[in-house]
Formats: C-alpha cells, structure tokens, sequence
C-alpha cells in the first residue's frame, strides 16, 4: 500500500487523467493542478491565481459559520442569502417592526443595524499542510489516547497560530485522518444588517418550493463587515469604520445561458461519500427516518406552543425555518439514496474493493485495519436512539443549554487553558458569551417547556438499559408530572433574564455549584452524565481516527485502479467546483430549462402565504421595466438558474462565477432529486439552484430600491 504522504498528490493525479468537470469539491491548493480541465471547461482566467488565497477572486469568499459569502464593494458590503442572515433579521424584528415579513433598507451606515454579537465573518488566508506534526504523538497509540495526542498537538499548533490578535485558527482533518491543514482566518466581530428584501421575496415558496425546480426565490441579502479606526478586528461600536477587504467580486452585467462555464466557491459542510458501506446502511435505514420523524415531532410541538402568539412566533422564527430546512432535507436525501439504491451499489462497490484489496501484496495490515474499523463502527449503534435525543436536547434548548454551558465552562476554567474542553477555551469564551446575550430573541418559556417535553416523552420510552441515571434524577424516570417537573425547573430559575446569565458567565465552578438556580442545579446534576458520554464518544472517535485512514487508503488504490478520482469529503473548508449552466431531465418526459423568470412568480401568486408575492413586485412585474438586467433572448425579468455544481449544505450563499472570474450567481438550493448528493453524487441529477444576479440588481433598482448599494457595487442606477 502507498505511504501516506502520496495521498493528495495520487488524487490530483487521477483527476487529471479523467475526473468529470461537474463532479468534485476540490481545495483550492488542488486547482492549479486541474488547469488543463479548467481551461477545456470555458475557464478564462489563470487556474494558478485560484490556488492563491490571498488574490481574487478566493480572498473575496468568505465563510458565516454554516454559510458562505462574498465581498462585493471596497467598503466591507457583503452579499449573502436571505435564508443565511435570518437569525440577524430576525434579531432586529419585532411585530411592531416586523423585518422577516417588511424586510429592510438600510439608507446610510448610520441606519445598518447590528446582526448580532454572535455572528462573524472568517477570511482564509492560510491553508498549510501540518499532517505530520499533528500524527507524531500519536503513532502507536489507540482509542482515547489517540484522540487526546492528535488534539493536543492540534491545540498547540492553533494556539501559536492565534498569537496576532484578530486571528481565528483551527485544523482541519482530510482524508478521514490521513492529512490534517492548519487553516489561518481573519475574524470580523462587527457585522450589520444592510438590507433583507420581504419574507415573500426573499423566501417565496418556502418549503413547497425548497429543494425543487422551477424556483422563483431571491433569497439574498447584504450584510457589512466593520473594524476599528485602526483597521483591526473588533466588537460592535459606534466608531467603528466599515472593513476593507484586499479585494471584492465584480458583479456581471452579462447575460447567462445554457452551456456557460460556471464556477462556485465556499465552504460545504459535510459530505459522507467517502463512508462504509455499513454507514451508507445505516444512513438509509435508520439516521434519516428517525430525523424524519424527530424534526416533524418538534415542528409540531413549536406550532402548537406559538399558536396564536405573535411574539412566540417571531422568537422562533429562525428555529423553525431551521427544522423545516433540515426536515425536507431528510426526506429528499431519503428518497434520492432509495431512488439510486444506495445501499446495494455502495455495497457492491465495498465488496470489489475489498476482494481487489485481498490481491494486492502488503494489504495484510490495511485489511486488518479496516476490519477494526468496521467493529468500531458495529458497537457505536447500540445507544444511537438515546443518544440522538440527548444531543437534541442539549442543541434545540436555549435556556437549559445555556445552563449547561455556564456549568462547563466553569468547570473547565479551573484547567490551564490548553487542557481545556475544545469549544471551552480563553478564545472560545467571547463567542459563549455572545450566544448567552442572545438567548432572550430566540426563547419563550412555555415553547421550550413544550418541546422539551416532547423530546424527554420519547426518551422515556426507551428501554430501561438506555435510561441516563442523571437525566432520571432531573427529569424523572416516568412520564406522569412530567409538564408539573419541567414548569417548576424553569420557574425556579432566574436565566430567563440577560443579566443573571451574564453574572453566572462569571462565576466559578463553587459559586455555580451553591446556586440555588433550578436549571443551574439540573446543568450541574447532569455534567456527569455529559461527560461520561463524552469520554466514550472520543475513545470511539480516537479508534476512528485512527482506522478508517486504512479504509481511505485502500479506497483510493482501488479508484485508482479505476482510472478514477478521490477528493476529500467536504469539512467546512474553502472548496472550488465548476461546471456549466445546465438544463435538467428528471424524469420520463420531463425536461427543465435552466432559467426561470418572473412569469413563474405570476403564475405562482396566490395572495397567500407562501405564495403572497407584495404588490410592489407584481406592480413592477406588470409594468415590465426590467432595463439592462432583462435578458436578451428571453425578453423578460430572470429570477433564478440552474448549474450542475457540485455543492452541499453550507455553500448557502456561495457567488456562483462565469468564465472571467465576475459574479453572475448566489447558491441556495439543490434539486429534489439531488439532495442526497451529499452521500451519492449522480451526475444525471446532481443540480444546483442559484439566485440570478440580474434579479437582484432589478430588486435593488425598480422594487425596493437600494441606488446607493448600486452605486457602491459599481453597478448601473437603471
């Protein structure tokens, strides 16, 4: 088997020699590399340049945490979607000021308004391999001490990279444990809403039309990123002056069609292509059906606790948008695996690999490996029930995990720092602190009573042998008086205020253990329970860690053999795709053209929601005033189009780019029968769904005008 070092380099190898230019999320250190496909694809730009983070256009791409944007103006503006900015639009709505529903305009700086303390924007500007410093205390170690080694070297390489202040540092794992990159950004702390078009443009459709195709959403936004006088990064102030980045996109004024070369960048969240085929089992016959059915359970529960309260209504506004996101989701990515009979084809395939592994000469340790790896994966799935709802509750609560956080925090501060929990540290207690602040615009009481509930009744359920002793001695080992338990619980603290949560984010651990606060007892009642979980959680991550390079290993052999490429699984780091404009044939005796126009919000209307598309649109619509942004062969207003990128969940809000490098697109969706793309990619199906950006423009000028944002952008007034 070939030692670990040649992995990226027998990758781009393969690649070269015949990946299909739609398929692949590829690092931008790989591009140079791929020049000669880049260029047969309609790429007019230098493949070179797109390898360098600190030239156009990767400089201008940046990351939200869960989304991608990208500069767009000298002056820090930044574009976004819709959907990516509701919490921060959220934020700033209440019924009398109803922003979801009215959206916003900013007319000067001065009217910006603050998106958050929690949100931030990270500029890559360093991408470099540290695999084996990462790995050199780890070799001959197992379990939870390889976990421990690999990420106390991590913590020692961040903690060096984060000296200059301003800096936010993390490794990033590649290959599932073969190659690990130190990843250097810059953290912007102060950013501000600019303008939101109307929930009835910017989310027109909503889950009817989420994941299908044709689409009529503009779901886009604008943010603006601010620093010091100095030009460092730091919190909101009002003396703050916007950021100037190194440099911005460009926006196109050209025309798009069919068979265009399109190019997208950003920062994909996860995908699994590269799992077992027991995993890719598991994902269709258990993970997505149980999210099927947990997310559809609470969705119900927060409609019926915020039912006929407006203010409810508007705190959840973002959790609910969120679940019903992740719902439909699951139920797209469901049926495609279902559809491509995922479970057999990607068990074939192991199988080949593994009979072809069996004939190679030194394959005895790589087969051994993976037969390890796969007892691991064997033994994780006997708590997975138990363990799916308590990671809910801990993640879907505002209040209780506020309680918790403020427990573990204090717990971990009596550590030197870099034996602190990740996610714990001196560097990560400026963002805790913004989230605690943030609680009060994003909780009710009564709604997070109901869900709980709702989530503790089906852990109750379980088998006595999966029951948490903790979780019993706070909640209750039976279902009766459970709504009684949870209503004295919450009315025995006093976290629902900012100010006692902020006191309590100061304190140390035998301060918060005296406290006679209800949810801070139950947070510190059930730290046990966490961190048991916890421990056995890594020691199984630290097998894995360990293993499935073998499987990755032997993976990539045998694609080779295949004349076949290999690209690391996307992980939230800065990824380049490209293809072209592309129609789609679904199905028998159904073609889709790649872009729609604003007819499709006409024919759509129905006046109610979310099918309400505002009168000025439909004014505007009528008028037929479209100007420059019209296209030429159409004749009419596009609103969205359709490429086959390769993308996934997180390239919400990536610039989608032409063959000069300009902005033409913003991603924010896939096609139905492409969600589960991020397990099984079928080029036949695999589509991406963008906002056009002459529908944007259009917005800016004739429907709820923005002239200064188009003057800032170097754009046409019309």
């Amino acid at each position: 088997m070939r030692p670990r070092t040649t992995l990226l380099a027998l990758a781009l190898a393969v690649a070269c020699g015949g990946a299909h230019a739609d398929e692949g999320m590829w690092m931008p250190s790989q591009l140079p590399a791929l020049a000669k496909q880049l260029k047969a694809a309609g790429f007019k730009g230098d493949p070179a340049a797109l390898g360098d983070l600190t030239k156009y256009p990767m400089n201008a791409v940046v990351s939200l945490g869960g989304c991608t944007a990208s500069f767009v103006s000298p002056q820090g503006l930044v574009v976004t979607n819709h959907h990516c900015a509701m919490g921060a639009i959220q934020l700033n709505s209440t019924p009398q000021d109803n922003l979801i529903e009215n959206g916003f305009i900013a007319g000067d700086l001065a009217a910006e308004r603050p998106a958050g303390p929690g949100t931030r924007i990270w500029v890559t500007t360093e991408f470099t391999p540290v695999t084996d410093r990462v790995l050199a205390a780890a070799k001959g170690k197992t379990g939870r001490d390889y976990f421990d080694a690999v990420e106390v070297a991590e913590k020692q390489i961040i903690a060096e990279c984060e000296q200059v202040a301003g800096t936010r540092c993390s490794v990033a794992n590649m290959y599932y444990g073969r190659e690990f990159h130190l990843i250097k950004q810059l953290e912007l702390q102060d950013i501000r809403l600019v303008y939101a078009p109307p929930r009835a443009i910017g989310n027109y459709g909503d889950e009817i039309d989420n994941f299908m195709w044709p689409r009529h959403t503009g779901d886009f936004a604008f943010y603006r990123a601010y620093v010091d006088k100095h030009g460092k990064p730091a919190p909101y102030s009002k003396d703050n002056v916007p950021y100037q980045p190194r440099s911005h996109l460009t926006v196109s004024t050209a025309p798009v069609k069919a068979g265009d070369f399109a190019m997208l960048a950003g920062y994909p969240g996860t995908t699994f292509r590269h799992r077992s085929a027991s995993e890719f089992a598991e994902q269709i016959e258990w993970q997505l059906p149980s999210r099927v059915a947990l997310f559809g359970g609470m969705l119900k529960t927060i409609d019926a606790a915020t039912a006929g309260n407006a203010d409810a209504e508007v705190l959840y506004a973002s959790t609910v948008a969120s679940l019903k996101n992740g719902l439909k989701r699951a139920q797209g990515e469901l049926e495609g695996l279902q559809r491509s009979d995922a479970v057999r084809v990607r068990r074939d395939d192991e199988q080949a690999m593994l009979a072809w592994l069996g004939k190679q000469p030194g394959s005895k340790a790589t087969r051994a490996g993976i037969k390890a790896m796969q007892a691991v994966l064997d033994d994780a799935g006997a708590t997975r029930e138990r363990d799916q709802l308590l990671s809910t509750i801990r993640a879907r609560t505002e209040l209780l995990r506020a309680a918790i956080t403020l427990q573990r925090l204090a717990a971990e501060r009596a550590k030197p720092d870099a034996q602190r929990e990740g996610g714990y540290q001196q560097r990560d207690e400026t963002r805790i602190e913004a989230n605690l602040k943030q609680v009060q615009r994003r909780y009710a009481p009564k709604v997070e009573e109901a869900m709980l509930a709702d989530l503790l009744r089906q852990y109750l359920s379980l088998p006595a042998d999966q029951h948490v002793a903790e979780v019993d001695a706070v909640f209750g080992s039976k279902p009766d008086g459970l709504e009684q338990r949870l209503d004295a619980l919450y009315a025995g603290s006093q976290l629902d205020t900012e100010a006692a949560r902020l006191a309590a984010f100061k304190q140390d651990a035998a301060s918060l253990a005296a406290s006679k606060d209800a949810l801070l007892h139950a947070a510190l009642t059930l730290q046990p329970a966490w961190l048991r979980m916890e421990e056995q959680s890594k020691q199984r991550s630290g097998e894995l860690l360990r293993l499935r390079p073998a499987y990755m290993q032997a993976l990539i052999d045998y694609r080779q053999s295949q004349g076949r490429a290999v690209y690391p699984d996307a992980n939230s780091t800065l990824r380049v795709s490209y293809g072209k404009v592309s129609p789609l044939s679904p199905r028998d005796g159904i073609d889709y053209r790649p872009l729609t126009t604003v007819a499709g919000i006409v024919e759509k209307n129905t006046g109610v929601d979310p099918f309400d598309a505002p009168k000025p649109l439909l004014d505007a619509i009528a008028k037929g005033d479209f100007g420059s942004t019209a296209d030429p062969t159409l004749g009419t207003q596009t609103v969205n189009f359709m490429t086959n990128l390769d993308t996934t969940g997180g390239n919400s809000g990536s610039p989608v780019l032409d063959a000069e490098g300009k902005l033409i697109g913003l991603n924010f969706d896939s096609n139905w029968e492409a969600v589960s793309a991020s397990w099984m990619f079928d080029p036949r199906y695999k589509r991406a769904i963008h906002v056009d950006m002459r529908y944007l423009r259009w917005l800016l000028a004739k429907v709820y005008p923005a002239p200064n944002l188009l003057k800032e952008m170097g754009l046409p007034a019309e």
